[in-house]
């Protein structure tokens, strides 16, 4: 979620008021907000993008709720020493979080372990141990329209009888201690980005904050006009039609077989009654094709954690297998394929397979990945029920990534458009009048100048490194992973390091590169990648035949709040994923919203941004995902492109020679071994054409005038990119409920006032 409080000021409005207010009193708004720890309760994109998804939902009048853990650690913050990544405990709520208010009104059990006993009245789980889930409410206001909705965020308490109930007679403060156990739930974010980790802590997690969420639901479902009850018990007909659950990855997909448990065991809904209200009532968004990234939890472990919900989840599995066989008899092969269940070694449970079988709707988040997912992942699936499969790109908040962090261009925007675009983006389109005008493209430029020279003073302060303004910020900030290629940037800063040291009297554009993002902790090559970064800009920036051309920093604990000052000074955006590995990305969207150029792959929503923008305004190279299908074909050889490109062998040896690393020549030895001969993501394959494309970005560059053309240009499409945008395409497409861009009136006026102003219609 990042720092709340100048989004707060901003969506109400208030932020001149605030600033002049704060001023009067001495004091600067803006070391005030520095203050301000960032909430960093999810890893990379997928938790940034549930975020931004909260405002647009705030701000189109949606009654919406967010759930999630109130984790007492969230992502690690990180040290760089001597180059490497530490990991330092990110003990964000220290100071108090004025933001959440506890709700312990609303508490409530969540169950583990036990067993199953079944009789006539059904299935009964008995023996559980009970968790306590209590809420903590954060605001979260709509832009200016008097909404504010709520996310709710869960942390485990003990019951008070915890450990004391039963044979522990004598061990008082012994049982008292072991309350941490049940509160260890919510103490600390699993770091891991695309990466799954079948640890029993991480599924207690996703479990509890399942269990809670949808006791929640279902109490507000019971307490409503619509949860009619029919002598005692209650008619859930209308619960999909009052109801939408959007499951953002794989992670709440427990929450099928909960809710089923619910309605069959506690309910006494009959199963066909139960499913189909279950599947009208989920959705599923898929944000990865990954294969380490899929979760596939051990069936030993479900087990003993929730043994009612493995019997759910064989019964669905069962029913739906049977369904298959009706439709492809004898076809052994599709069954194995398709079951939720797969065998082999130890038993897992596919959960995206439970997720696609559960819900009326499946999505991926760009339309290149969409088609992957139909094509690839799921063809079984999307064969079978074609109409179930869609596409939702995704998008960022204007809010935050525009007028917060950008101040100088929203204003002169705003100037030239109207301030209308802040709640309808797709009114970018008319700056495409502007792009001849000499007086908005230096002022265009400026922006961005003064943005460079802020941020330029903040590195300088923060790292001790001089940096010149006028260089071109080429950045790259992102999760450390090896499929967004940060190593193929490595290998391009070293060809420019070489061809300087060749020849020094060559004109060459000045460059600052700029590369951050955290490392898995458990992730060895991604954290060797952190300190062979380091070790490069170690030397470059040291070497006084380069000077202030070439420029190397990695920018440390790269969080939403750093985001915010980095991306508004960027010239070009790093999007270089092999193509078919990045299911959208959304960084790509806010550098292009703020007046960056881009070079990068035709992968994710980097497809659409070419498309709405011309390919002629982005700087696309390398392999497209058939030319990746076709490597993969052939058979890829990675020392075919080292024998053949003289500049990559150069820089290759460098690395393995301990060029960069001089006490220790063999420091990067996994690297090299990776990068010849187990390298999934072909980075030798895109090298050649990447040196390329950086070469025609430099010769734009050096033309001011036709750069900021091209920036007012790509600014200009950018409007697609809304998470507005995307969250009206979920709310027609899957939640069939109706934006509304009404302001509802305020508070303080009669409540009749704006009674002509209301749709008709429920709220969802």
């Amino acid at each position: 979620m990042g720092r709340t409080l100048q989004n707060t000021m901003i969506n109400l409005g208030l932020q001149n008021a605030c600033d002049e207010a704060v001023y009067q009193l001495g004091l600067d708004m803006e070391e005030l907000e520095e203050i301000e720890e960032d909430a960093g309760l999810g890893n990379g994109g997928l938790g940034r993008l549930a975020a931004c998804f909260l405002d647009s939902m705030a701000t189109l009048g949606l009654a919406a709720y967010g759930y999630g853990i109130r984790y007492e650690y969230g992502i690690f913050n990180q040290k760089i020493r001597d180059g490497w990544q530490v990991e330092e405990a990110d003990d964000w709520l220290r100071h108090g979080n004025p933001w959440e208010k506890a709700r312990p009104e609303y508490m409530l059990p969540v169950h583990f372990y036990g067993r199953v006993e079944h009789s006539a009245s059904g299935a009964k789980w008995i023996d559980t141990q009970v968790v306590l889930a209590l809420p903590y409410d954060t605001p979260v206001p709509g832009y200016m329209n008097n909404t504010v909705n709520t996310m709710r965020l869960w942390s485990a308490r003990a019951p008070n009888d915890f450990n004391l109930r039963d044979f522990n007679v004598g061990d008082y403060i012994q049982a008292v201690l072991d309350r941490n156990l049940a509160e260890n739930i919510s103490r600390v974010l699993y770091p891991n980005d695309n990466f799954f980790e079948g640890k029993e802590l991480r599924l207690k997690q996703e479990y509890f904050v399942v269990a809670a969420t949808l006791q929640d639901i279902i109490r507000r479902f019971k307490a409503s006009k619509f949860g009619s009850t029919d002598s005692v018990r209650t008619v859930f007909d209308s619960f999909p039609d009052q109801v939408a659950i959007q499951l953002n990855d794989t992670h709440p997909a427990m929450a099928i077989p909960e809710l089923m448990r619910i309605f069959v065991d506690i309910e006494k809904l009959p199963w066909d009654k139960a499913w189909d209200i279950t599947k009208r009532t989920f959705a599923y968004t898929n944000h990865t094709v990954l294969p380490e990234a899929l979760e596939r939890w051990p069936v030993d472990l479900v087990e003993k954690l929730l043994p009612r919900h493995l019997q759910i989840i064989y019964e669905i599995n069962q029913r739906h297998l049977d369904h298959i066989a009706s439709l492809f008899p004898n076809d052994v092969d599709r069954l194995r394929r398709m079951s939720l269940i797969e065998e082999g070694g130890t038993k897992r449970i596919n959960m995206a397979h439970l997720c696609i079988v559960g819900s009326h709707a499946v999505n991926g988040v760009a339309k290149i990945h969409s088609e992957i997912v139909k094509t690839q992942v799921f063809e079984d699936f999307a064969a079978l029920e074609p109409e179930k499969f869609q596409n939702k790109t995704n998008g960022i908040t204007p809010r935050r990534w525009l007028l917060l962090c950008n101040p100088g261009l929203a204003e002169l925007i705003a100037e030239k458009i109207g301030e209308d675009y802040v709640r309808d983006l797709s009114q970018l389109t008319k700056l495409h009048e502007f792009v001849d005008n000499d007086l908005f493209i230096r002022e265009v430029a400026k922006v961005k100048q003064e943005n460079k020279v802020k941020f330029a003073l903040y590195l300088e302060k923060e790292y001790k490194v001089k940096i010149n303004p006028s260089s071109m910020f080429d950045v790259h900030v992102k999760r450390i992973h090896e499929y967004k290629r940060q190593l193929m940037n490595c290998l391009h800063i070293i060809t420019m390091y070489n061809r300087i040291r060749r020849d020094p009297a060559k004109l060459f554009v000045p460059r600052t590169v700029i590369i951050g993002g955290k490392a898995a902790p458990g992730y060895h090559m991604a954290k060797m990648i952190i300190k062979l970064i380091n070790a490069v800009a170690q030397v470059v920036n040291n070497d006084p035949m380069v000077g202030s051309k070439l420029k190397v920093i990695f920018l440390e604990n790269y969080r939403v709040s750093l985001a915010e000052k980095v991306i508004p000074a960027t010239d070009l955006s790093e999007q270089i994923s092999t193509a078919g590995t990045e299911a959208s990305g959304t960084g790509n969207m806010k550098f292009m919203l703020n007046g960056a150029l881009t070079i990068g792959t035709m992968d994710g929503a980097n497809v659409e941004m070419a498309e709405e923008a011309g390919e002629e305004n982005l700087f696309i190279f390398g392999m497209r995902v058939e030319d990746v299908t076709e490597l993969d074909r052939k058979g890829y050889n990675a020392q075919l492109y080292y024998d053949r490109l003289p500049e990559l062998k150069q820089a290759v040896d460098q690395i393995k020679s301990g060029f960069f690393s001089p006490k220790e020549p063999d420091l990067f030895n996994d690297v090299v071994n990776m990068l010849f001969h187990h390298d999934r993501f072909k980075v030798f394959a895109d090298y050649e054409a990447y040196v390329k494309c950086q070469e025609k970005v430099s010769e734009l560059y050096l033309n001011s005038k036709a750069w900021t053309k091209m920036v007012i240009r790509n600014i200009a499409a950018a409007g697609k990119f809304s998470s507005d945008r995307t969250i009206k395409e979920y709310a027609r497409d899957i939640w069939h409920v109706e934006p509304s861009d009404l302001k509802i009136p305020p508070p303080n006026e009669p409540r009749d006032a704006g009674q002509d102003k209301t749709p008709n219609g429920t709220a969802a």
